[in-house]
């Protein structure tokens, strides 16, 4: 199966190459997209190397062919899986809105193409009315939630808000495969 894996600007992008390197093990082709706040959290070059497939950070990565990359990703995606997915991102999704490739690969997917999201982030962002908002609005749109789980958040507060574990977003993927 192909999988665009969308990687966003989370203390919890770190746990990408895992999901990325048990993905490509499972015998997935993995092409990995990365919002420039991911950057901060873990290379590219990371998942490169774990996926053995160039990595998508910014529009101007798209000079090298003729077809723009974000619209060849999501003409061949079986799946979208975005983990971890932050709430600005959320709100880009929900909106419409397509400032880097990772949005603009969402918005160009077939509609038939399934699109799974792994929230983490603190969580009163997690529920506040917008974040809520946004939510209700992608899962009216089609959207697969996995998570957030609960536990001890990397801002100090305990609750709502990590990352589901990476096992929960593989078995997922297992379950929209069968």
């Amino acid at each position: 199966m192909k999988i665009v894996l969308g990687i966003t600007g989370s203390i919890a992008a770190y746990k990408a190459a895992d999901l990325a390197s048990q993905l490509v093990k499972a015998g997935h082709e993995v092409s990995a997209v990365m919002t420039q706040g991911a950057t901060e959290f873990i290379t590219p070059l990371t998942l490169q190397t774990l996926t053995r497939r160039s990595v998508l950070v910014s529009l101007e990565d798209e000079k090298q062919s003729w077809k723009p990359g974000h619209i060849d990703l999501a003409d061949s995606a079986d799946l979208l899986l975005v983990a971890p997915v932050t709430a600005n991102v959320l709100g880009l999704f929900a909106n419409g809105l397509a400032p880097d490739p990772l949005s603009s690969i969402y918005l160009a997917l077939p509609r038939t193409t399934p699109v799974f999201l792994a929230p983490a982030m603190n969580g009163k962002m997690w529920l506040h009315p917008a974040t809520q908002r946004n939510i209700n609005r992608l899962r009216e749109d089609g959207c697969h939630f996995i998570g957030p789980a609960d536990g001890d958040l990397a801002c100090g507060y305990q609750g709502v808000g990590r990352l589901a574990a990476v096992e929960e977003i593989l078995a997922k993927v297992r379950e929209f495969k069968l």
